[in-house]
């Protein structure tokens, strides 16, 4: 049978040129981006689509042709699919899980010790031609991590991989999960409020659902330290982005750390740009070059498991 791909953004992964998309199967068509006015044109007559963070609605899933019977998301999370839309058609939809966890993790970790060392308002300063730092006792916080608390929201494969590493930094750990584990020395599971009273980091590391789409909103940033800060590497609708703009300009908490926005691009005027407590970074976390090909090696996994009649990693 046919094994016709489809790729209708490929330069979602392949913004440098570096990834090869032939290795899908025998004949792969890659489109650079698709309009939503263009998608059914671009996928008749294949077989499977592939998609990155690309919403595919309802009402073009319904539309879509009697060819199509797999689509791929080339990432882990797969809300921006109607899923109960493409059960409907018959349609099977797979995903890319545990691709990114190490790289993703160290963006988090990243986060948190340059806010530990106010990193973000050094380079400013120096940006500006302020050389204070250099000249006179150090101008900015600079703490040390560990003994500190780390907070993890979220305990997949990224949330463990970040609770390895901060207890390598010799971090005390709290973590709030869906399904706890056992306590060890060092780290903890218990409850979502007791985890964003007590950290002096809170890491989000949770998938995007109706249950905890702005998890953080003005009541959960009210309960943290005031010397505490937030790193959101998942999801950036975890966060009710207006209600952590006010905490930080009224310095309700320290600082955050956010490769993820609410919307990406977070729109031009967009507080965030120019806080000094805020490291701002563009959803950089899976997009390391390594990262990127083992996505593909697993993308043509699943598309080869699914010409075998041996599909995996599906989620609808």
């Amino acid at each position: 049978m046919s094994d016709k791909v489809v790729v209708l953004n490929g330069e979602k992964v392949n913004y440098d040129g570096r990834i090869d998309y032939s290795v899908l199967a025998s004949e792969v068509t890659v489109y650079g981006d698709t309009r939503e006015e263009d998608i059914l044109e671009r996928i008749q007559g294949h077989r499977i689509v592939v998609t990155k963070e690309m919403p595919l609605k309802r009402k073009i899933i319904e539309q879509f042709p009697d060819s199509v019977e797999l689509i791929c998301e080339a990432g882990t999370g797969y809300n921006n699919i109607d899923l109960d839309a493409a059960r409907a058609k018959g349609i099977q939809v797979c995903n890319i899980p545990a691709y990114s966890s190490s790289r993703v993790a160290h963006t988090a970790v990243m986060m948190l010790l340059n806010l530990s060392s106010s990193m973000q308002k050094q380079m400013r300063m120096l940006a500006g031609g302020d050389k204070r730092n250099f000249t006179k006792c150090l101008q900015v916080e600079h703490v040390e991590i560990n003994g500190k608390t780390l907070g993890v929201i979220g305990a997949g494969n990224i949330g463990r991989e970040v609770i390895k590493v901060g207890r390598a930094l010799g971090m005390n750990i709290l973590i709030y999960t869906r399904t706890p584990g056992t306590d060890e020395e060092g780290m903890r599971y218990t409850t979502f409020e007791e985890v964003m009273k007590n950290s002096d980091y809170v890491s989000l590391h949770c998938p995007l659902t109706p249950q905890t789409k702005h998890i953080i909103n003005r009541e959960a940033l009210e309960l943290m330290k005031p010397s505490a800060f937030l790193i959101n590497t998942s999801r950036g609708a975890l966060v009710d982005e207006k209600a952590l703009i006010q905490a930080l300009q009224e310095q309700k908490i320290a600082g955050a750390g956010l490769d993820v926005q609410e919307t990406e691009p977070p729109a031009e005027d967009n507080p965030l740009y120019n806080l000094e407590n805020v490291i701002l970074t563009p959803h950089m976390g899976w997009k390391g070059l390594e990262t990127r090909e083992r996505l593909v090696q697993i993308l043509k996994d699943n598309i080869q498991g699914f010409l075998s009649e041996n599909p995996q990693n599906i989620v609808a």
